[in-house]
Order: C-alpha cells, then sequence, then structure tokens
C-alpha cells in the first residue's frame, strides 16, 4: 500500500505540501498523533507515519519514538489492532531509532489473539477466526519480518467467508460481503498463493456509485474513502479496467478534498483524521497509474 501510496504526489502537485503540514499539525507534544477526540493514538499515528512517508516528507522519528516506546509498555494489554499497528510503526522507524526486543514481545501478545481454528480474531480465544484479524495478524507478521504462521488454516478461514452475494464477510455472523473486507481477502489469497475468484472485480466494480466513489456494502447510503481506497488497491492487483471509475472517483476525493490539507472520510463527515489522508493518499496512487 505503502509503495503505491507514493504516487499520490503525481496527482496532488503543490498540494502534497498542504497534506504533509496538515499530518505534521496532528501531532501532540508527546509524539503521537491525535484521533479525532484530540488524544495520541497509535493506530493514527501509523497512518500518520506512513502517510509521510508515502509524500517523502520530513518526519521528526526523534519526537515520535519515545511515544512508540510509551506504546510499546503496554504491550501485553494490547488489542490486535493496536499490537499491528506497533509492529508496523516500529517497521516504520529507522533502524537506528528502534527499540529492541520489540518483535519477542509483540510476537507473544500476537500469539493470544490464535482462534481455535488456527487463524486470528480480534477476540482473544475465540472459537474461529476473522478476515480483519487474519489481515492485521499477516501484517503484522510481514513487518517484523516473519512468515505468517499456519496460513493453511488461515486460508480456509479466509475461503470459509465468503458471502452469498460473492463478496467476503469479515465473519460467519454477517449476511453480506463488505468492500474492505473483499480486498483484505484479495490481498490475503494473493499473499498465500491462492487462486482469487474470477468474479471479484466485476463484484467490488458493483459497489462503484456512479458519481464516484465506492460503497462499503450494497445497502450503504452513501460512498467512503477507506472503501474506495481498498476497492480501489484489491481492482489494481486484480489488474481490472479502471478507466470507467478513474475520472468519477477523482472527482469524489475532490469533494472530500480540504483547504487545510486534509480529506473528510465521506459526504457526510464533518471532521479529518491522518487515517483518511493515508486512504486518500492510496486512492490517488491508484488513479494515478
Amino acid at each position: 500500500m505503502l509503495q503505491v501510496a507514493r504516487l499520490a504526489p503525481r496527482l496532488l502537485g503543490e498540494s502534497a505540501e498542504l497534506v504533509a503540514a496538515f499530518l505534521r499539525g496532528q501531532m501532540n507534544a508527546d509524539g503521537g498523533f491525535r484521533n479525532r477526540a484530540g488524544d495520541s493514538d497509535l493506530y493514527y499515528s501509523v497512518f500518520a507515519v506512513d502517510a509521510l512517508l508515502a509524500l517523502r516528507a520530513e518526519i521528526p522519528f526523534a519526537a515520535i519514538v519515545p511515544y512508540f516506546q510509551k506504546c510499546q509498555a503496554d504491550v501485553q494489554r494490547m488489542d490486535l489492532v493496536h499490537l499491528a499497528c506497533l509492529a508496523r510503526a516500529w517497521a516504520a522507524t529507522p533502524p537506528d531509532l528502534r527499540s529492541a526486543p520489540a518483535r519477542d514481545e509483540i510476537l507473544h501478545r500476537l500469539a493470544e489473539f490464535r482462534s481455535a481454528d488456527g487463524a486470528f480474531n480480534a477476540a482473544p480465544g475465540a472459537s474461529r477466526g476473522t478476515l480483519y484479524g487474519c489481515f492485521l495478524a499477516t501484517g503484522a507478521c510481514q513487518d517484523l519480518g516473519l512468515a505468517p504462521p499456519d496460513p493453511v488454516a488461515m486460508l480456509a478461514c479466509i475461503q470459509g467467508l465468503r458471502a452469498a452475494d460473492g463478496g467476503y464477510a469479515n465473519d460467519l455472523d454477517m449476511a453480506m460481503g463488505l468492500t474492505p473486507s473483499t480486498a483484505a481477502a484479495v490481498a490475503l489469497l494473493r499473499q498465500f498463493g491462492a487462486p482469487v475468484p474470477a468474479d471479484l472485480s466485476r463484484w467490488l466494480l458493483a459497489r462503484h456509485h456512479p458519481s464516484g466513489g465506492f460503497f462499503a456494502t450494497a445497502t450503504a447510503p452513501v460512498p467512503d474513502l477507506l472503501s474506495t481506497a481498498t476497492a480501489l488497491h484489491a481492482l489494481n492487483a486484480l489488474h481490472a479496467d479502471l478507466s470507467a471509475v478513474r475520472e468519477p472517483c477523482l472527482d469524489f476525493i475532490d469533494s472530500l478534498w480540504t483547504s487545510r490539507g486534509a480529506f473528510y472520510g465521506t459526504w457526510e463527515d464533518d471532521a479529518t483524521d491522518c487515517e483518511y489522508a493515508f486512504y486518500a493518499l492510496l486512492a490517488l496512487g491508484h488513479l494515478s497509474l
């Protein structure tokens, strides 16, 4: 994702510096980046750092690393989302500033999110895995320089989460596929060398709004930037023809742009953050190809 997001400045032009300035402005005094409540949050911090990396902007790692170290002290109480973020945080940090032995601590905690079927779930001790759990765990392992454990079990979990509508649900309790979950399934199936169903491109393109952007589900009221970025990421991986959606999607992203260098998540959103700044870069990177 980061590699493609690096292409976004092709379309942003001089506005790329506005985005970088917005991101740097989200940093708190402790080195963390703000969530929507204004508090430092590892989740938003990782999106901020990756977005700044994508923009090839200056990153004050000397000020950020103490915040990462503070977060690591709480690693044994972290949920799976923040644990994956911690792995990503250290992977993005220059080697001479990394904290050791982060890997062993993260792996020890990660093992607690293994589900009984051998996959991963955000809830420790679950009987079966979820798509998001497998996606987070795989990403964490990659950031730690390791192969994910038991890919056979994770593949079985993923393949069992295909919904009746042809997309992929996050877990078995969901009746329909979600755009982000389906995009994650595409990424994981390709990562594990498994065949990707041939009709997934058509399924994803069917979630495109006529005015641009992608819906999270067939029943969602408006398209959103997360679904748009992840759908474009998956469609590019599947070598789908994006010519019909390129200009509408550019218009959609432009409609979410603010003069402060940030992006709203949807037309109904009234707040901006580092996460959606990154997803805008990811979407723009794909649309620049």
